[in-house]
């Protein structure tokens, strides 16, 4: 078994996750940080995705310093804007800012602009008693639309037009979304990773 603290309240996130590590070949233990009392912030001030992955994953892992911890940060990029809103993403039009707030804000700023091009971007970080073991990172491209469309997803899924399926990502089913988003990507990867290093991870 492979035990494995995801570090997010998210349970999005976590359902997500823990579809996409599904066929592991070995049993997985996954904890969010809630089932071991952990609710309270990393610090999240990275330039980067990769930034803030690697140190939330460092931070949390002072705590657990037994398993595996794995943090993920990811956004929407937006070409037209400089790629804001990045890092800002989930905080766009403010601290406490809900998923309507900052696709309105999103939306205004983009009024007249005829390049629409965005990509969503994961970069997830591995770690354990501290010490970073590894990071990586995927993207998935699309278009952002005006106005939202479907009731799946969160974030900027409504808006967020993706070419392949025709779709918004609201549009399309989890199993759908799962199959060719940013995080899955990006947790494939990870997978890869633990499954040719499984013996080093592996507790008996």
């Amino acid at each position: 078994m492979i035990e494995i603290l995801v570090a997010t309240t998210n349970k999005n996130k976590v359902k997500e996750i823990e579809e996409i590590l599904s066929d592991f070949p070995v049993e997985l233990k996954l904890y969010t940080l809630s089932e071991k009392r952990l609710e309270f912030p990393a610090p999240e001030d990275g330039e980067t995705f990769l930034e803030n992955a690697a140190t939330k994953s460092v931070f949390y892992s002072k705590f657990e310093p037994e398993i595996l911890v794995v943090a993920e940060d990811s956004g929407l990029e937006v070409e037209a804007l400089n790629n804001r809103p990045g890092v800002y993403s989930a905080r766009y039009s403010g601290k406490n800012a809900s998923d309507e707030d900052n696709i309105k804000k999103l939306l205004d700023e983009l009024k007249g602009v005829k390049n629409r091009k965005a990509r969503f971007v994961s970069a997830v970080s591995l770690c354990k008693d501290s010490k970073l073991i590894k990071s990586f990172i995927a993207e998935v491209k699309g278009v952002i639309i005006d106005e939202k469309r479907g009731d799946n997803g969160f974030g900027y899924d409504p808006i967020f037009y993706f070419p392949e399926f025709n779709k918004t990502f609201a549009e399309i089913s989890m199993e759908q979304k799962n199959q060719v988003s940013h995080r899955r990507k990006a947790f494939e990867k990870l997978k890869d990773f633990l499954i040719k290093n499984i013996d080093r991870f592996i507790k008996s």
